[in-house]
């Protein structure tokens, strides 16, 4: 049996994948309401904003020793296995939420899911390196970032109206059981990498195979250049992408655990309400994930290198983010603000696309996962840093601050690839003495 366009099945997998992912992780955030009323009655409104801050911090702590943790998983054992293990862990992880009775058990169940949900990443920057040419990564990144778009789409709106039907547990349980069944499909469809997958066309694996190659330093290269680990955190290439990472990163975070906390505080809202305006600022992202890979291909298609289409897509998703995080400081009402979010998180979902794809332009397969694994656990500790300034930079219900700063990331993470990374391509082993 033969299937066509096998790649594009398997990045559809992994975007639903990334879907359920942000179902189980927004889960906590949009049901925060009831279960500080079930949990923490007696604690004030600061209080339970502080507590929250501590789980998600804690979360996100996990999320980035995860990330380095699977970078390297997903190179040792491959994809197909990295995926089962990462995603059958953080679904039983989701599950166990129904059991927390306090601030202790919550961090432990969530330290639990920030580990496993951490190789979502890695592990779709090492699957779209082996399954798609040069010149349709950004594009299959795009997809794959969209089901993060999707996922809050869906997430938030869902789980408001479960919480019609079912206690906060239950939801908890629901979400969870999602995950176990996207296994099924994953495990019959991914048997093999392309070189090697029985269900391949023969066209399409030596279109995947030697579209890889897209420069003529790439091609004449005897192999990939996969370096040591020491050797890789040595080149200044490596630090661009770890850099633009650590700055682009909270900005996204900042949106994804505050922003149904933002709008219960800000505007009064109760999950209810949260689930008709809190999925508003995910379209943006969708759009801007499709936006951010179609425009990187149709520049490739014509004519222009990876350096120039990385750096511009990067630079414009940077500069659509800009000037609307400072209009976040006094954006109205509700409507108003939640429309520029979704430009912010259009804008983001525009650059992130083309920032991940860079471990997989600048390093062979062997070494992707090991880069995209370090990126992002950088990108973690970072948006740990902002989560926890949250709480005390917002004490008064003012996020003007909060807002600034992540203008200011926007800039960082523009000069950090512009810097340090002078030219996009295939890297190559140092010469000794040279």
């Amino acid at each position: 049996m033969k299937i066509q366009n096998l790649r594009w099945w398997v990045i559809a997998l992994i975007a639903l994948a990334t879907v359920i992912n942000y179902i189980d992780r927004q889960s906590l955030s949009v049901l925060w309401p009831d279960i500080v009323e079930d949990l923490f009655p007696d604690e004030s409104a600061l209080e339970r904003k502080q507590i929250y801050a501590n789980i998600t911090v804690v979360f996100i702590f996990s999320y980035a020793f995860g990330q380095a943790i699977f970078g390297k998983i997903f190179d040792w054992i491959g994809t197909r296995l990295g995926f089962v293990l990462s995603i059958g862990v953080w679904s039983l992880a989701t599950a166990a939420h129904a059991f927390a009775q306090g601030i202790l058990s919550f961090s432990i169940f969530r330290a639990i899911l920030g580990v496993a949900e951490a190789g979502n990443w890695p592990g779709a920057t090492k699957s779209n390196a082996e399954w798609f040419p040069t010149k349709e990564r950004a594009l299959a990144q795009g997809i794959f970032n969209s089901g993060a778009a999707i996922g809050g789409i869906i997430s938030i709106p869902l789980i408001a109206y479960m919480t019609v039907y079912f206690s906060w547990q239950m939801v908890f349980v629901i979400v969870g059981l999602i995950g176990l069944l996207w296994l099924i499909p994953w495990i019959i469809l991914v048997k093999a990498p392309p070189k090697s997958h029985p269900w391949i066309t023969e066209e399409e694996r030596i279109y995947i195979l030697t579209g890889s190659k897209t420069t003529e330093a790439d091609v004449a290269a005897a192999e990939e250049y996969n370096p040591s680990t020491g050797e890789l955190l040595s080149r200044k290439q490596s630090w661009g992408v770890i850099l633009a990472s650590a700055a682009i990163d909270p900005i996204w975070w900042l949106f994804v655990a505050w922003t149904p906390i933002y709008l219960n505080e800000v505007y009064g809202m109760d999950v209810k309400a949260i689930g008709i305006y809190g999925w508003v600022p995910y379209v943006g992202a969708m759009f801007g994930a499709w936006f951010g890979g179609l425009l990187a291909q149709n520049r490739i298609k014509a004519g222009w290198n990876t350096d120039k289409t990385r750096k511009l897509t990067i630079t414009l998703g940077c500069l659509i983010m800009l000037p609307s995080l400072l209009a976040m400081a006094s954006p109205g009402g509700p409507t108003t603000a939640v429309l520029i979010m979704a430009v912010i998180l259009f804008g983001f979902q525009t650059a992130i696309g083309n920032v991940q794809t860079l471990p997989s332009d600048l390093f062979g397969k062997k070494a992707v996962g090991t880069l995209a694994g370090f990126s992002g656990m950088a990108a973690k500790l970072a948006v740990v840093g902002l989560t926890s300034l949250v709480p005390i930079l917002t004490a008064d219900g003012n996020y003007t601050t909060v807002f600034v700063i992540g203008a200011s990331l926007a800039v960082i993470a523009m000069l950090a690839v512009w810097v340090l990374i002078p030219k996009i391509e295939p890297l190559k082993r140092k010469i000794a003495g040279g």
